[in-house]
């Protein structure tokens, strides 16, 4: 039974998918069904059933510290996975062409948009040989956009701001590419929304669209 209380509610629901899986190109409908019905939705699923097991554990005043550290591990793990693959499936169904202020921003903040792409795309393929994400961050602290390295979910800098990420799980690509990471970065760059992420930065830095 779900918790009246709003932090051990477990009533997180998957978002649907914005775009026709069918029209990307070079990512197929079945390597992003896939993704969302197996990858995401079973954090959605396990995210409600870990902050269940919160709630009980509360209720619980013998359960050991170390017992309950360990779930609160797996809060924080299966929280970050449903939020990058919420803001992964969002921004796709584009065309790939970076305009308005992100462009002109990252121009700024890394000597040129060409410089950043090339620094993202490097920062994704560090990941290519094991797991995790590349990020495109707002740091709220340093009121600066940076590429971050994310091994896993959990990963992130302190008051970042996600505006852009890739998934460098192998369930994100390896159906469609096998261990060719490079061929599978190229395809979600072809079909980012940047209208998307150009949203994402000035609600987190403030400025006007």
């Amino acid at each position: 039974m779900p918790s009246a209380v709003p932090a051990f509610a477990g009533a997180h629901q998957p978002r649907p998918l914005a775009f026709d899986p069918a029209k990307l190109d070079g990512l197929s409908e079945k390597l992003i069904r896939s993704h969302w019905e197996n990858n995401y939705q079973g954090s959605v699923k396990t995210l409600n059933m870990i902050e269940g097991r919160l709630a009980a554990a509360m209720a619980d005043k013998d359960l050991p510290p170390v017992v309950y550290g360990g779930v609160k591990r797996e809060e924080l793990h299966r929280t970050g996975s449903v939020i990058l693959h919420e803001l992964y499936f969002e921004q796709l169904g584009g065309n790939g062409q970076a305009s308005d202020g992100i462009r002109d921003a990252l121009a700024a903040s890394h000597g040129s948009f060409e410089a950043w792409e090339a620094e993202f795309r490097r920062t994704a393929m560090a990941l290519a040989g094991g797991s995790g994400w590349a990020i495109l961050a707002w740091n709220q602290y340093t009121r600066s956009l940076h590429n971050y390295w994310a091994w896993d979910h959990t990963n992130g800098p302190v008051s970042g701001m996600p505006l852009l990420v890739l998934d460098m799980y192998e369930h994100a690509f390896h159906m469609d590419y096998g261990t060719a990471a490079a061929k599978y970065v190229d395809a979600f760059m072809r079909n980012l929304d940047w209208a998307v992420v150009d949203r994402r930065f000035h609600a987190a830095s403030g400025t006007k669209a």
